[in-house]
């Protein structure tokens, strides 16, 4: 048991995160996406939806400043230019924990999941909303 850290962030997923370096890449998937798929580790999180998993995520994950655009987003088909709900709070955790503006990659479903697979793990949400989603860099402290 920890004092001061989320209890949504698990021992594997703490321990996960812990293990990357700067400049690895973190996904964050709803539970429409094929996450083990990808052929990475996976930690999945019954009953957690992006929003909540974003929140506890960003008080302990740093996000990249040497890249312009550290966040991935999957666009959505048809709608590139679209940014769903789930996508604006994601975007708005990240930048209330970091304190700034980050910048935010559109990324085409296929070529998600193609980069998805040189992630270092994926998180998977059950979080029902389309479009959850993101390729996240992780940062320096």
């Amino acid at each position: 048991m920890l004092k001061g850290i989320d209890p949504l962030l698990s021992a594997d997923l703490l321990y996960a995160i812990a293990r990357m370096g700067h400049g690895d890449v973190l996904a964050v998937v709803d539970r429409n996406y094929p996450a083990h798929a990808a052929g990475v580790e996976v930690i999945t999180l019954p009953g957690i939806d992006v929003t909540r998993l974003a929140e506890a995520l960003f008080t302990v994950f740093p996000v990249d400043t040497f890249i312009p655009e550290p966040i991935g987003r999957m666009q959505v088909v048809g709608e590139p230019d679209t940014l769903p709900e789930v996508q604006r709070e994601l975007f708005a955790a990240a930048e209330t924990a970091e304190g700034r503006e980050i910048g935010i990659e559109p990324i085409e479903r296929f070529e998600f999941y193609e980069r998805a697979r040189s992630a270092f793990a994926v998180i998977a949400t059950t979080d029902d909303r389309p479009y959850g989603c993101f390729l996240i860099t992780k940062g320096v402290v």
